[in-house]
């Protein structure tokens, strides 16, 4: 019995994490949003945007998370934030949020505060790596409302950021001539090194050998 629980609740968790990428270009708009999405809808844009925030969902880590009643970005998250860093300075056309939430031990108020300060707190790293703040479109707190793992004691898996693709800017260059295609199937370096490059400098390492 408890072999088949834990077992449900590591699904459970690894398709909450599926959901969180694009979760917020999928829902419904309100308020005023509802004249610019259904422009994006019709433009194709939007459907660019989703696709992009799923690659970058796979091509890096979008989650880091956080000691009990913290702000504070530890070792791993500062990592995690340098990945994605690294990953937004190569896609200049487009733009992010970072959504903070937390585990359900406080008042509803209080963990809606702690939300949005991790938010900040991620986004003013990402800023520290050359991001440019205008392209950190908003930070946005879910409080305690959207926990990975639903349980009302401290869970350290639901205390996190999410860092997600929201869209494009609309002055750059490249979003002006419709150019979405090209952003989105850009090849993503993992170092500064293009591949190529690594490759050829590996070859002439095994041959000196």
């Amino acid at each position: 019995m408890i072999r088949t629980a834990a077992i449900l609740g590591l699904f459970l968790t690894a398709a909450a994490c599926e959901r969180e990428a694009g979760q917020e270009l999928n829902r419904r708009a309100t308020f005023g949003e509802s004249t610019l999405n259904n422009s994006a809808v019709m433009s194709g844009e939007r459907s660019y945007a989703i696709q992009l925030a799923n690659r970058f969902a796979k091509e890096v880590p979008n989650t880091i998370n956080f000691d009990f009643d913290s702000t504070r970005l530890d070792q791993a998250a500062r990592a995690v934030l340098d990945r994605q860093a690294h990953w937004i300075k190569q896609f200049p056309e487009v733009r992010f949020r970072v959504f903070g939430h937390t585990d359900a031990v406080g008042s509803n108020a209080y963990n809606k505060s702690l939300g949005l300060r991790r938010a900040r707190a991620a986004v003013n790293y990402l800023v520290s790596r050359g991001i440019s703040r205008n392209r950190l479109e908003a930070v946005v707190s879910f409080g305690e409302t959207q926990p990975l793992i639903p349980t009302p004691e401290r869970e350290r898996r639901n205390r996190r950021t999410v860092t997600e693709v929201s869209g494009f800017l609309k002055r750059h260059p490249q979003v002006l001539d419709g150019k979405y295609a090209q952003i989105i199937y850009r090849e993503y370096l993992e170092s500064a090194v293009p591949e190529s490059t690594l490759s050829s400098q590996q070859s002439l390492s095994r041959s000196l050998q």
